[in-house]
């Protein structure tokens, strides 16, 4: 197997798609990645694939990884360009060569597999958004390679991206849903991990703390996050937000714009605002806190963060986006995109937090890992074997 991504730069979606290489590896089979940048700069954060947490650990566990070399400031909605040099195009040609099924990491690396001349061979689109319309070229690509009979398969994080991408014109046989998991083992309540973290922080054991893990975007509606917090904060006394992710740094002069606009009159309060960057260690994150937010008001399928914080003992609270209020559905709160709203859930939730407790524990093997890497690696065979029958019906040519 081949996956293709745009580049290594934070996200849950390369977060989760690596996880699933990786798994997927360690049940037996052969995986390797092609990054078609080797660099990004994008909220605020200049990205090296190299000192990527996600790269690292694929090559810890032993997947080769490699890179066009390109580098890019890409920005929300951006996609590579569809013009690839002679190198390029045989280095991709030389990865494509030994795989027998390519993943394309969302509709973006399509503009490369496209290129004509590049071996042909079955390509699964992971697709993890539940807004094709804000795509731009990269959905046009995705029906390009549809058309020309490259794609087998999309694997589809949510319902609501299933129902979005049918909806924008993709046939509803190619889109299979394969609900995000997490690894149970790494995502679990850790009393000690939140004493600890508290304790680095200066935060108190009976403070209340929500944590809002998100790259700096558009679609994550940090503004409105932070007039959240603002109203929170204004009557908890002893209440802390924790911001983490690219973009999430006092370097980050938008978000310090932001803080400014939101706390105006109040910059006391943006004091209990805590930017903490890009963090690998979010399991101990999440097990400090008491919420887990989302104020996303579009994209988002199946996110990441209410799922892993879920699992670490965080009660959910997010705005009703992709399959957001169905994750947390009997475990958290769903609130309009109001900031009162939302301040007045967090503060539900840190007081219900002992009782929505048993539902959390009692969820959990519904967002199993080891369920997710199964559904993926039972697709990709059925994919592998749908092809060498239409290979051999065709005389070894296959029919794409």
């Amino acid at each position: 197997m081949l996956s293709v991504y745009e580049g290594f730069f934070s996200g849950g979606a390369r977060i989760l798609h690596s996880d699933v290489v990786r798994g997927l590896a360690e049940g037996g089979q052969s995986h390797q990645v092609l990054g078609i940048h080797s660099e990004v700069h994008r909220e605020a954060t200049r990205q090296r694939m190299e000192d990527d947490h996600c790269y690292r650990a694929l090559t810890a566990d032993g997947v080769p990884v490699t890179s066009l070399g390109r580098s890019a400031g890409l920005v929300e909605g951006a996609v590579a360009a569809n013009v690839f040099s002679g190198p390029e195009l045989a280095e991709t040609a030389r990865s494509m060569a030994g795989a027998d099924v390519i993943l394309s990491l969302k509709e973006q690396p399509l503009a490369l597999l496209n290129q004509r001349g590049l071996p042909r061979r079955p390509v699964v689109v992971c697709l993890h958004r539940s807004d094709p319309e804000n795509q731009g070229a990269a959905l046009d690509a995705l029906k390009t390679a549809i058309a020309d009979g490259t794609v087998a398969a999309c694997v589809c994080c949510a319902e609501s991206t299933r129902a979005a991408y049918e909806a924008a014109g993709v046939p509803r046989e190619l889109l299979h849903v394969i609900p995000n998991g997490v690894d149970l083992l790494r995502f679990r309540p850790d009393p000690v991990a939140r004493r600890a973290v508290r304790a680095a922080l200066g935060i108190a054991d009976s403070d209340p703390v929500i944590v809002f893990a998100a790259r700096y975007a558009p679609m994550k509606n940090v503004p409105l996050l932070l007039r959240a917090a603002r109203a929170w904060l204004s009557r908890e006394s002893g209440g802390h937000v924790l911001m983490c992710g690219a973009g999430m740094t006092p370097g980050n002069s938008a978000l310090r714009a932001d803080l400014e606009v939101a706390f105006a009159g109040e910059p006391g309060l943006a004091d209990r605002v805590r930017p903490l960057g890009v963090r690998h260690d979010m399991e101990a994150l999440y097990a400090a806190a008491d919420v887990v937010a989302l104020t996303s008001g579009f994209g988002e399928a199946a996110p990441l963060c209410l799922i892993e914080g879920m699992m670490c003992g965080a009660v959910p609270v997010t705005t009703d986006v992709g399959d957001s209020a169905e994750i947390v559905a009997g475990h958290g709160f769903v609130t309009p995109s109001d900031p009162g709203a939302i301040a007045s859930a967090w503060s539900a939730a840190v007081a219900g937090r002992a009782e929505l407790a048993p539902a959390l524990r009692r969820s959990r093997e519904r967002f199993s890992r080891t369920r997710m890497i199964a559904a993926y690696a039972t697709l990709l065979d059925g994919v592998h074997t749908s092809h060498l029958a239409r290979t051999d019906a065709y005389g070894g040519q296959g029919a794409l």
